[in-house]
């Protein structure tokens, strides 16, 4: 009886169905097309429990308090809670701007505002010197040391390494070299994936002679991706691999530090630095924006970076364990032309 009294009030009075944030939840999760959605399905199986039986105009900083307090009690990051708040931010702002019901009445009026955390327990990051470099890396299974060893001599960000592609090589025949240029956000994959870089510009990857010798190792592994693992793509670097050889090399685990391979981007840079490498080219090679149309160089600019990244592959590098992983291999990846 209720159910029908509701219906005709939506009907003849057009009054707004009430509707739980969970039921906004999911409408988010299988309309909303994105890279991180596993993610977010996660953070909101989190939330779940405190909000998702609440109609959706009764959450708001009021209501979430019990969630955040439990999370800061659990030791998690305010950086963590503030990515999960952000999820409830969107679905929020989706209700009371995009989503209409049959009487074309948004979910809610207005989007509350939502602060976020700020508790002062960012972790810094622990760029790495030669020795833990070695450590580490002599701990780390083989699939895991390649792609180590190719993003702390490339600066490149764990999901670029992972979704690194063959197609995207391109030979430099007037440098007897090639590069890789990842396309920016402007191109997803057919599943709704992007792999590219933060920035919407596509993004050149310069290498040195290590970074070459494990890219010549890994040919021939994988049709499309360069680093696989059983003929499958690996999805991250940041794995219980990762974690056990990080504890078991005696990095810190205490939380002050960062614990994941973005510490390889931190050291690449780090290394860049104490050679000498300009600011500038620091910013080009760590692939920061800076308004430039960054596939657009010379042969001679080219050059430059390649002389960069070749200064942070020295003798301590060639030292490293992980280099025993890497023999060459013949291939012919395709020709820069135009």
């Amino acid at each position: 009886m209720r159910k029908l009294v509701a219906i005709r009030e939506q009907q003849i009075f057009g009054v707004r169905p009430q509707r739980t944030f969970r039921q906004a939840a999911t409408k988010f999760l299988t309309e909303v097309n994105k890279r991180s959605i596993a993610r977010d399905a996660d953070c909101l199986k989190n939330l779940d429990p405190y909000i998702g039986d609440l109609m959706i105009e009764n959450v708001h900083m009021g209501t979430l308090q019990k969630y955040i307090a439990h999370r800061r009690k659990l030791g998690i990051k305010s950086s963590t809670v503030t990515r999960e708040l952000a999820i409830v931010r969107r679905i929020l702002t989706l209700a009371a701007r995009v989503w209409r019901d049959d009487n074309n009445k948004p979910w809610i009026d207005t989007a509350p505002l939502l602060e976020m955390p700020k508790w002062e327990d960012s972790s810094e990051p622990y760029p790495l010197n030669w020795i833990e470099q070695e450590r580490l890396f002599s701990l780390l299974p083989e699939h895991l040391q390649a792609m180590a060893l190719f993003k702390v001599n490339t600066g490149l960000r764990e999901q670029s390494v992972c979704w690194l592609r063959w197609e995207w090589e391109v030979v430099v025949p007037e440098l007897n070299t090639s590069i890789f240029v990842i396309p920016g956000r402007k191109v997803v994959f057919e599943d709704g994936t992007w792999p590219g870089e933060k920035n919407k510009e596509d993004q050149i990857v310069v290498i040195n002679r290590i970074a070459q010798s494990v890219i010549d190792q890994q040919r021939g592994k994988h049709s499309t991706y360069v680093f696989a693992y059983e003929d499958r793509r690996i999805c991250r670097i940041h794995n219980t691999g990762w974690k056990n050889a990080w504890r078991n090399a005696g990095l810190p685990t205490d939380g002050s530090y960062k614990m994941g391979p973005h510490n390889l981007k931190h050291t690449f840079g780090r290394r860049l630095r104490a050679a000498g490498v300009s600011l500038e080219t620091r910013k080009t090679l760590l692939h920061h924006t800076n308004g430039d149309i960054t596939t657009h160089y010379s042969g001679a600019e080219l050059g430059e970076l390649i002389n960069a990244v070749e200064l942070i592959a020295g003798e301590n590098s060639r030292k490293n364990p992980a280099l025993t992983l890497i023999r060459k291999k013949t291939s012919r990846p395709r020709k820069l032309t135009g």
